[in-house]
């Protein structure tokens, strides 16, 4: 088995801590990418798409996946790209931090208010039943609508929502009845849609930009 670990070019911190979220008992989730050598990426060793340690609350993508993600405007992706909370950046990763905008397009249009629907209906179907509503699932639905819009509205990725701290806690708590919250998701899902029919983002991500700099960065592990 090779260790691949030590091929990890970027580390950040996500979740409720990058999201100005946090609690005394939050978790420090820990995400990022790694490029192996050419000479691994190669050979016959099947890589995996992802590394993950769920002791130490890591994950990191294979890096040609996780720039696929960001080109599908995969939240959870576009998050590590934009959190203010990096651990570790190689050379070749802050040059890719350097090409953010080649990723943000109308797409995320789909990805955001489309998950975020459909989560809301699971969520929905739960309302009354034994098993209750999941609320921190709950926040954080309202969450991605409100980077959805920002996305969209101002093309930049919000990752900290501290802004909305008390509210999206009291979400999380249970202390909003559902219909509020749904209320909140429709005004929500409202500004998403006017965001996306008037923003400037284009139709698609700079695909090309991105192969590029791929190539460039296989290439860069050629001698490694």
């Amino acid at each position: 088995m090779i260790d691949l670990y030590p091929y990890v070019q970027y580390r950040c911190v996500v979740g409720s801590r990058a999201y100005g979220l946090d609690t005394d008992a939050s978790d420090t989730d820990v995400r990022g990418f790694y490029l192996p050598p050419a000479s691994i990426h190669w050979s016959l060793t099947k890589l995996p798409e992802q590394l993950e340690n769920e002791e130490r609350q890591e994950c990191f993508w294979e890096f040609e996946k996780f720039l696929n993600l960001c080109l599908a405007s995969n939240p959870n992706a576009l998050e590590c790209l934009n959190t203010p909370l990096v651990q570790f950046a190689s050379p070749m990763a802050l040059e890719l931090l350097e090409l953010r905008s080649s990723f943000l397009s109308k797409l995320a249009y789909e990805r955001y208010m489309g998950y975020a629907d459909a989560q809301f209906r699971r969520l929905a179907a739960t309302q009354g039943t034994e098993k209750g509503v999941n609320w921190k699932h709950a926040m954080h639905m309202i969450r991605l609508l409100i980077a959805g819009e920002t996305l969209l509205q101002d093309g930049r990725v919000l990752v900290d929502v501290s802004a909305y701290r008390d509210r999206l806690l009291a979400v999380k708590r249970g202390e909003l009845a559902w219909p509020q919250v749904e209320e909140w998701k429709r005004e929500l899902s409202a500004g998403l849609e006017a965001a996306f029919l008037a923003t400037s983002l284009p139709d698609e991500p700079d695909r090309a930009r991105v192969n590029e700099f791929l190539v460039h960065a296989r290439r860069s592990m050629l001698d490694v």
